[in-house]
């Protein structure tokens, strides 16, 4: 009998996971650990990537620098020094397993940040990405994945491995994103300070979540646990189940991958519509994990704890404590992907009820549903997409414009992003006209369209939170589990 399916699965480290905080030495345990369960999901045939944080740190040990410098020159250098050790180090501890790997550095300019005119070749450098990475996972390579902290300049100040990691799973499609960190999971309120702390297992609504997020990062890290949620927005709207867990147990991370795959095996583990296995071989598998988890699993004991027709629950072993964010049910795939996550915009345009139930129903954007139009921007640069009410005429002729000018009324609501087809100035000229109209406003028309359908990438629509409740429990340490509560099975 065949098992469920393999998954493709990122596992993020930081620097506080890899380098002593006071020491800077590397933290040699977690790091085997972390090798250990690299190489065991390899072997059960899931596609493995880390995104490894940690140079600096590493570069600090090796000059004896004490402390965390603040001039980006000089963190620059330390993180080529200790770019260097840190590979070897990761080297060394996968070659007693004889798995090899590889080393892949990246800034976001390489997959996803775009300047200006630079749009088709920065689409060319993502895609040439993905296929880099998707090649190394298929020759049973673990690609090493770094921000390329020697030629970053904004990412290191701010420390964005966590994003980098979101992006690094949503191109290439994968699974499952493991967030390592220094707590369990999300708590409701701070658990150092507050007894009572809540924790957090399962996140539908990622703008609904209310979560403490005092944790700040540790002195040689600049993540923390508001970076981690971005991260997590990011990834779950590419499709990718995104899960927050301890780092000091990496172990922990092979018995979720097999809760999860026990409650469902389709790679999406989103929705009921996406459950169904593929083969009889699965659907046995699937049988089996259900009836597991709903027959019996209490021992017949006495008080002297013999064997009686009596049933006392016995202690079973608990999956490990975590926060999962279930993922997009229409996830956002690669060129969408890009346009909505990784380009820069340059300006907005303001665009009717019209208009954006048009680009739902699949269509470009005219001109005609263009309201307002706002920022500096040239052809085929991105801008943002933001609905709103037309300003009814209430000043005869001048209408809308006898007040400040203003077009619209009531709040922007954000909806996506665009690649457009005419300049600002252009757009400015030719909002709510007619596209017939475009060539005798301008002279000539590039387009009928302010923006193609393909050029236009839409967030998806809110979900309701419902209530869900984790059955954290396995059988005989086989990772069979499920959720409770409506819209909340994996």
């Amino acid at each position: 009998m065949r098992g469920p399916r393999p998954l493709g699965v990122v596992i993020k480290l930081g620097t506080s996971s890899i380098v002593d905080e006071k020491s800077h030495e590397p933290l040699l345990s977690i790091l085997t650990s972390i090798v250990e369960t690299a190489v065991k999901l390899r072997k059960d045939g899931h596609k493995v990537i880390i995104v490894s944080s940690g140079a600096i740190g590493v570069g600090l040990r090796r000059m004896d620098v004490d402390k965390r410098p603040k001039h980006l020159s000089k963190l620059q250098a330390l993180a080529a020094i200790g770019q260097c050790r840190l590979m070897s180090l990761w080297d060394s501890l996968f070659t007693h397993l004889n798995q090899p790997i590889a080393q892949i550095l990246l800034t976001r300019n390489d997959i996803a940040d775009a300047s200006d005119q630079e749009t088709l070749a920065l689409m060319s450098r993502y895609l040439n990405a993905q296929r880099t990475v998707n090649e190394l996972l298929d020759m049973g390579v673990i690609p090493i994945v770094n921000e390329n902290d020697t030629l970053a300049v904004s990412e290191i100040k701010f420390g964005d491995n966590d994003t980098l990691s979101a992006i690094t799973a949503a191109m290439v499609h994968a699974d499952l994103l493991f967030l390592m960190t220094d707590v369990d999971c999300l708590y409701d309120k701070n658990p150092r300070t507050n007894p009572g702390a809540q924790p957090i297992e399962v996140v539908e609504d990622i703008g609904s979540l209310v979560a403490d997020v005092s944790s700040a990062g540790s002195s040689l890290g600049t993540g923390g646990m508001m970076t981690k949620i971005v991260a997590a927005r990011l990834a779950t709207s590419a499709g990718v189940t995104t899960v927050i867990t301890r780092s000091s147990n990496p172990g922990n991370i092979v018995k979720i991958v097999k809760h999860i795959q026990a409650s469902r095996s389709p790679p999406s583990l989103a929705t009921k519509a996406n459950q169904a296995p593929d083969t009889p071989e699965q659907q046995q598998h699937q049988q089996t994990a259900e009836a597991l988890l709903t027959s019996s699993v209490t021992t017949p004991l006495s008080d002297s704890g013999r064997n009686t027709g009596t049933s006392t629950p016995t202690p079973i072993p608990k999956i490990p404590l975590h926060t999962r964010f279930l993922p997009s049910p229409h996830p956002v795939r690669d060129r969408y992907f890009w346009i909505l996550h990784g380009l820069r915009p340059h300006g907005t345009l303001y665009i009717d009820q019209g208009a954006y139930k048009a680009l739902v129903g699949k269509a470009g954007l005219l001109p005609v549903g263009v309201v307002d139009v706002e920022g500096v921007f040239a052809q085929q640069e991105a801008v943002r997409l933001c609905v709103v009410d037309r300003r009814k005429k209430t000043h005869g002729a001048g209408g809308a414009g006898d007040d400040g000018g203003k077009l619209w009324e009531g709040d922007a609501r954000e909806v996506g992003r665009a690649l457009t087809n005419y300049s600002s100035s252009e757009i400015a000229r030719i909002k709510g006209r007619q596209s017939a109209e475009v060539e005798g406003i301008l002279g000539y028309a590039d387009s009928e369209y302010v923006a193609q359908r393909e050029s236009i990438s839409l967030f998806a629509p809110v979900r309701e939170s419902r209530p869900a409740t984790p059955v954290r429990e396995v059988v005989d340490g086989r990772g069979i589990g499920g959720y409770e509560g409506e819209g909340a099975v994996l």
